[in-house]
């Protein structure tokens, strides 16, 4: 179990109408510094689909993309004690400020 503190900023704009959260980044998440980065994820590949467009590619095209369809993305936790990235062992949550 390890302790890890959100070192993500959320990705959103003043033009942002669909927010997307998320628990807390996995391990290959926080070591590429963005969201959904673990290939095996199916993230991209679902919105993609949903928005009917090509997967973006690296985390820049992600973040623009996102921001383009208007749509914010975070996790709700701050941190919390963790192993891996398996919510189910997720222990001593603290909260994200979602509304502030």
């Amino acid at each position: 179990m390890e302790r890890v503190n959100h070192s993500l900023e959320p990705v959103f704009d003043q033009r942002s109408r669909v927010l997307i959260l998320g628990t807390m980044p996995s391990p290959v998440s926080r070591r590429e510094a963005f969201y959904y980065a673990n290939p095996a994820n199916r993230f991209w590949k679902v919105l993609s689909n949903v928005l009917e467009e090509e997967c973006p590619g690296d985390r820049e095209e992600k973040r623009c993309w996102l921001l383009r369809h208007r749509i914010a993305l975070w996790d709700v936790l701050r941190s919390c004690d963790i192993e891996g990235a398996s919510d189910q062992s997720i222990r001593n949550p603290v909260a994200n400020d979602i509304p502030g």
